[in-house]
């Protein structure tokens, strides 16, 4: 997701407050956002599978940028959203900043 003149930075907690490999839901503007602080940095995406049938990703099983959804066993890239072959799809992503120990999302 690319940031628009229209987007602003919500302040969603500090870093100690997201578990590693473990997913958080913050809610921003009425959408449920999945927070996942992995080795590599900090990801956000939206709480809902691209799967047809739906389903939280705050629950999936993280292993280095890619998220494993629970229901439906689809590998998600956590930069982009989009889901690895042979599956097709993609999951709305958000930019995440650090500012010292705060973690910020943008939203539209």
């Amino acid at each position: 997701m690319s940031i628009n003149r229209e987007a602003s930075w919500v302040a969603v907690g500090q870093l100690e407050d997201f578990i590693p490999r473990v997913g958080r839901v913050v809610l921003i503007n009425g959408i449920e956002v999945a927070v996942f602080h992995t080795t590599e940095a900090v990801y956000a995406i939206e709480n809902r599978s691209p799967h047809p049938k739906g389903g939280p990703l705050s629950e999936g099983i993280v292993s280095g940028y890619y998220l494993y959804d629970p229901l439906h066993d689809w590998k998600i890239d956590l930069r982009d959203g989009c889901v690895q072959a042979p599956d097709t799809g993609q999951a709305r992503t958000f930019p995440v900043r650090l500012e010292e120990a705060a973690v910020y999302i943008a939203v539209a």
